[in-house]
């Protein structure tokens, strides 16, 4: 009730543990403390928080406009509601290198387990967009030093390395930037918008660390599944706007019910119970601790 049982630093620990085992692990993304909460309750490994859906939440396209201050505090309030992992996009890091480590410091103090830098120009794009720019490697690579110097707070904060790399440079080129993250001090690397499944194994052949998948619909490549992205060797799935996509796809569908028919009946079957709503919250816990409490009668002791 109130917090989760687990601290920051265990979450982290456990994330690291969690590595080891070789399995792919499944974060699917959220948007919400109570969408982080029945990510936990669907059994999944973890949460992941995507910079896209903090800056589509606030009503901004996903082009940079967020402030480290405005994307660590909502992040901390989403991993605060669960005891798994989380992980969160760093975007750019927030400026050169000096800023990056400070961003990491925050991170770790608003109990993230762990964060994504990515090797684009700002203002960066979507990673399934047309016509990226990436920064030199030279600028990534102090970049990623800082992210690691920033991680003395705790050694078990995941540093990883996103190359956007393979739409403007090719494949081969991607490889070699990720080689050179690897050396530099990432820890696992994430390389986004790979085309097929041949490129997804060559960068695990190539390369020595774990690797993350992004599942985002609507996007450059084919969606695989669980099985298939274990079959090619890698070890961590995001899926980072789902569970925003479900969110606003059916709020539309109930919005337009509620307009076209006046009201919103034929519209419950897409809702959350409220039976649901309390299950989730742990409503009956704080329930029974507001009558823990409030149970005393007073005495007339006049």
């Amino acid at each position: 009730m109130m917090f989760p049982t687990l601290t920051a630093a265990e979450k982290r620990k456990n994330f690291r543990d969690q590595l080891k085992t070789g399995k792919l692990l499944q974060f699917p993304g959220s948007f919400s403390p109570l969408v982080s909460m029945m990510i936990e309750q669907k059994g999944f490994d973890g949460v992941y928080i995507s910079g896209s859906v903090l800056s589509n939440d606030l009503g901004y396209p996903d082009i940079g406009l967020t402030t480290l201050t405005e994307v660590a505090n909502r992040g901390r309030q989403i991993a605060r509601t669960t005891k798994l992992p989380s992980i969160i996009d760093a975007d750019t890091g927030w400026g050169e290198p000096m800023n990056v480590t400070r961003t990491i410091q925050e991170f770790i103090e608003m109990g993230l387990a762990g964060c994504h830098l990515e090797d684009q120009e700002n203002p960066k794009r979507c990673g399934h967009l047309d016509n990226k720019s990436v920064v030199e490697s030279s600028q990534m690579i102090k970049k990623i030093k800082a992210a690691v110097n920033g991680k003395k707070l705790d050694p078990n904060f995941l540093i990883i390395a996103r190359t956007d790399s393979r739409a403007s440079e090719g494949l081969d080129k991607a490889i070699d930037r990720a080689k050179a993250y690897v050396d530099a001090g990432a820890e696992m690397i994430f390389p986004e918008a790979m085309q097929n499944e041949k490129e997804f194994e060559a960068m695990r052949k190539a390369i020595s660390v774990p690797l993350l998948a992004n599942m985002t619909e609507f996007g450059k490549g084919k969606l695989y599944s669980k099985t298939e992205l274990e079959n090619l060797g890698y070890n961590l799935v995001i899926y980072p706007v789902t569970t925003l996509r479900l969110a606003m796809g059916n709020t539309e569908k109930g919005l337009d019910i509620i307009k076209s028919t006046g009201s919103q009946e034929q519209a419950v079957p897409l809702m959350q119970t409220r039976q649901q709503l309390y299950d989730l919250t742990n409503y009956e816990a704080y329930n029974s601790f507001d009558q823990s409490i409030f149970n005393f009668k007073l005495n007339n002791n006049q």
